[in-house]
């Protein structure tokens, strides 16, 4: 009788365990082996020891899940419940945090990271809305445009064939306002693209470039930083919750950890992409800076309303300026 009723009440303890165990399915298009994959690598690791096997994280980098867009769309039907992925690629999810890549909105990357922190607890009010929490943000770079040839205007840019986001029609008007010719394209179709002549600029940054191989055919790179990009790791409010609360602090620090941990390490990773790369053959294009911005900054009143909405971008601007004093005076 003891052991039925041993039996008994392992039987009924065995449900109560299987469901305290939690799979998070999580897609990145990092390529496989790059820094980003190895962050969220490590993420995984450290999650399950902290743990005690309770969390386990399954990653599937390189895009195998399909573009940023397709990614946002899997975890809104529940087969994913997370993606590490850029600022513009949440458009989908939401368009604020996409003001901080318009292009020449900022002087330099870290007059970005300063309107960032301004405008952080907005965005991530805007995620929770739509039932998603920042596991953490971190840095991707500064965005250059890299192109099959020289470059150093827009005016001799104006017939090159520029990639553009797929699943973003307002921004696709903006590259148009700015008299350059974009090609919508999914981000998994730009190598082969790029290898057929259907595109010949890619904006990106410079490591992704490399870990990517895209600059052996886009392999002129224009000098004038175009925007700047960050990275949010992004899971699901339910799928998150289905963590023990007593968990989730521990799980949410070591995220936050790694995502400092990594920004450093990308910074100098970039700089030395753009050396790595020259060694192999890439070109440096002094571009004219001020041509570049005057085209662009046409494009602002599209983008204004349009991609990102009217009070986020002049936020954005406000923080600008008062970044532009704050680090003047450092």
């Amino acid at each position: 009788m003891k052991k039925l009723a041993l039996a008994a009440a392992l039987a009924a303890l065995l449900p109560s365990l299987a469901a305290a165990q939690v799979t998070i399915k999580l897609a990145t298009l990092a390529p496989q082996g790059s820094t980003w994959h190895e962050l969220l690598r490590e993420l995984g690791q450290r999650w399950e020891q902290a743990s005690n096997g309770q969390v386990k994280l399954r990653i599937y980098a390189g895009g195998s899940q399909g573009s940023e867009g397709d990614m946002v769309r899997k975890m809104a039907v529940g087969q994913l419940q997370a993606a590490a992925i850029s600022n513009v690629g949440m458009h989908d999810v939401v368009p604020e945090p996409q003001v901080l890549s318009v292009p020449f909105l900022f002087d330099d990357q870290p007059q970005m990271e300063c309107a960032f922190g301004k405008l952080r607890g907005r965005f991530e009010a805007a995620l929770e809305k739509r039932g998603f929490i920042a596991l953490q943000w971190s840095r991707i770079g500064s965005v250059q445009l890299f192109c099959t040839k020289s470059y150093r205007t827009p005016q001799e840019a104006k017939e090159a064939k520029v990639w553009a986001w797929e699943g973003d029609p307002k921004s696709v008007e903006a590259y148009r306002v700015s008299g350059l010719h974009p090609v919508v394209l999914s981000a998994t179709d730009m190598m082969p693209s790029l290898q057929t002549g259907m595109i010949d600029c890619v904006p990106n940054v410079p490591l992704y470039m490399l870990t990517s191989r895209m600059f052996e055919r886009a392999n002129h790179m224009l000098d004038v930083p175009w925007s700047y990009m960050i990275g949010a790791t992004l899971i699901r409010k339910d799928a998150w919750e289905r963590i023990p609360a007593d968990l989730r602090p521990k799980l949410a620090a070591i995220a936050a950890d790694l995502g400092h941990k990594v920004d450093d390490e990308v910074k100098r990773l970039n700089v030395e992409a753009v050396a790595a790369m020259q060694k192999q053959g890439l070109e440096v294009v002094h571009g004219d800076a001020p041509s570049w911005r005057a085209a662009i900054e046409r494009s602002w009143p599209v983008v204004r309303g349009g991609v990102v909405p009217a009070e986020v971008f002049d936020q954005a601007r406000a923080a600008r300026d008062a970044c532009r004093a704050e680090l003047k005076r450092k």
